[in-house]
């Protein structure tokens, strides 16, 4: 069923980003259809994001960039919750603070919400920093729809691209995990509260993000944690179902052929900058001699 053209707010939870939050910022306000507001929350950062959003602000005056403080407590959950909460939208898009948005990603969303049925969205994701983007997202894709077709009934969002309609936040808001313990998937858990309440999750191929690699940064150990949360998200929810473990297969499996791409690109990007501030020396020393001749 079709409706009125929802209005789409995206809310971005942020802590010690100043390395991606411009980008991501940049990105959600150059939409082909504009953003009803942008929120960054600010959850206790230590480094310039604040500093970074406010000079976005007196940049775009008359842009719906607002900066928020979540100091009460720590952590993604609080925060996420903060912004939800603040927003004034009818679609709430919740985004990670180095997620990049194609351009049409606010009408592709207008687009999916205006059908009524549809409680909360997601969409796949391109690795901007790694080789091969168009590859990566075509592959990206292809995973998240066979495991959709796995999961059956439960419909998962991913963090770094997702949007739920804000009668759908209401209605969870009180049963979410509040996981103080930060054991989780906190998106993934939002799609069980989704399911459990009645809200259709559906996945849609040309709602895409870019969104950084910088997961595969972790050491063995720190990734394979990140995987188990998968595992004990299920476990709060006691649900039993093998084949909901195919992410946790995938991104385990996966692991080893990503982290070797992403040390061997990071190595031949340290080597070009090294490269490039040699040859500039070098120019500069000649052209000094050349002066002095």
């Amino acid at each position: 069923m079709a409706s009125a053209v929802p209005s789409v707010s995206i809310v971005i939870p942020a802590y010690n980003e100043e390395s991606t939050i411009a980008d991501c910022v940049a990105a959600a306000l150059e939409q082909t259809t504009p953003a009803h507001e942008i929120l960054v929350v600010d959850n206790l950062s230590t480094d310039r994001t604040a500093a970074i959003v406010e000079a976005l602000q007196a940049s775009h005056p008359d842009a719906p960039v607002r900066l928020l403080k979540q100091d009460a407590a720590q952590g993604l959950i609080p925060t996420r919750d903060f912004g939800l909460d603040a927003a004034t939208g009818d679609v709430l898009a919740r985004i990670d603070a180095d997620s990049v948005l194609e351009p049409d990603w606010v009408a592709q969303a207008q687009r999916i919400f205006s059908d009524e049925t549809v409680g909360a969205a997601t969409g796949p994701v391109a690795y901007y920093d790694m080789p091969l983007r168009r590859f990566g997202h075509r592959a990206d894709d292809r995973v998240r729809r066979a495991i959709l077709r796995l999961a059956d009934d439960y419909h998962f969002l991913f963090g770094s691209n997702m949007a739920l309609r804000a009668s759908a936040w209401r209605d969870i808001r009180a049963h979410v995990c509040r996981d103080e313990a930060d054991e989780f998937h906190e998106d993934i858990d939002l799609s069980i509260h989704l399911f459990e309440r009645g809200h259709r999750v559906v996945y849609d191929s040309d709602l895409v993000a870019g969104m950084s690699a910088r997961r595969l940064d972790d050491n063995p150990r720190q990734y394979y944690h990140y995987v188990g949360r998968w595992e004990r998200t299920y476990a709060a929810h006691a649900i039993r179902n093998p084949a909901l473990r195919a992410p946790m297969i995938v991104f385990a499996t996966i692991y080893p052929l990503l982290k070797g791409v992403r040390d061997v690109q990071q190595r031949t990007e340290q080597l070009r900058r090294m490269t490039a501030q040699l040859t500039e020396a070098a120019q500069a020393g000649g052209a000094g001699r050349i002066r002095e001749d």
